[in-house]
């Protein structure tokens, strides 16, 4: 399989190391020092494209890879506000768009986890539940896309909670989110329900970027003769 790597920070060169291990070749590298170089020409002489860049520009790349004809993976996160956009582009060209706010497969089991708990304490309400996301001091957004998509399962099936926030000050019936960046952490999400007798916590911690460098990939290869709107839930049927 032929890629164009969109983004080629830590990520992007993690991702590179275990495409190649794993048969494939990187035809086209972009960057911020070479953005006029993503074209439909250059493109076009990849079989799928995968884009970990920033919020500000992640869009407009997920646009000019649909022009192209060509399948986008993307974990860059941050840009849901134009999440409808971006699927009606999508369909309006028959592309492939595959969206993960995180690609590694403990953090999906973890999703899958999250969900369930959050429907069996939905009948406790004395257990007030809370987020806390740690990661290195380069990440760009807070909350993270792992914790966005974690509160959203929790206000879904818990009941208990309308809405996320970051803000300290916050309403009984907010999600406190509390992210954190320090040093190198690849990251950390923690969710906790938390009672006057005691408390049930249950958290995630990455050991390094490989985990979701390997799940991108996997991304890619399962995007292969597919269109439309892609996730984790259709590539590991859970």
């Amino acid at each position: 399989m032929k890629i164009a790597l969109i983004g080629y920070g830590k990520m992007g060169k993690e991702i590179e190391q275990i495409a190649v291990s794993r048969g494939h070749s990187i035809v086209l590298t972009i960057d911020i020092q070479n953005q006029e170089e993503l074209t439909h020409q250059n493109l076009a002489k990849a079989d799928v494209a995968i884009e970990f860049t920033s919020p500000a520009t992640a869009v407009n790349n997920y646009l000019q890879c649909f022009e192209a004809g060509v399948p986008v993976v993307s974990g860059t996160t941050g840009w849901l506000e134009r999440k409808g956009e971006v699927e009606q582009a999508c369909s309006a060209k028959k592309g492939c768009f595959f969206y993960a706010s995180n690609f590694s497969l403990g953090v999906n089991i973890f999703f899958a986890m999250n969900r369930f708990l959050a429907k069996m304490m939905k009948d406790f309400p004395q257990y007030d539940v809370s987020m806390t996301e740690v990661h290195h001091t380069q990440k760009l957004d807070a909350p993270s896309g792992t914790a966005i998509t974690l509160a959203e399962d929790i206000i879904t099936l818990n009941g208990t909670k309308t809405a996320w926030t970051i803000n300290e000050n916050r309403s009984a019936s907010d999600l406190y989110i509390k992210p954190v960046r320090e040093g190198l952490v690849p990251g950390i999400h923690t969710v906790k329900y938390d009672a006057e007798a005691d408390f049930i916590e249950i958290t995630h911690s990455a050991y390094s970027r490989k985990g979701f460098a390997f799940g991108a990939v996997l991304a890619a290869e399962f995007c292969a003769g597919k269109t439309g709107i892609l996730s984790m839930s259709d590539l590991l049927k859970f």
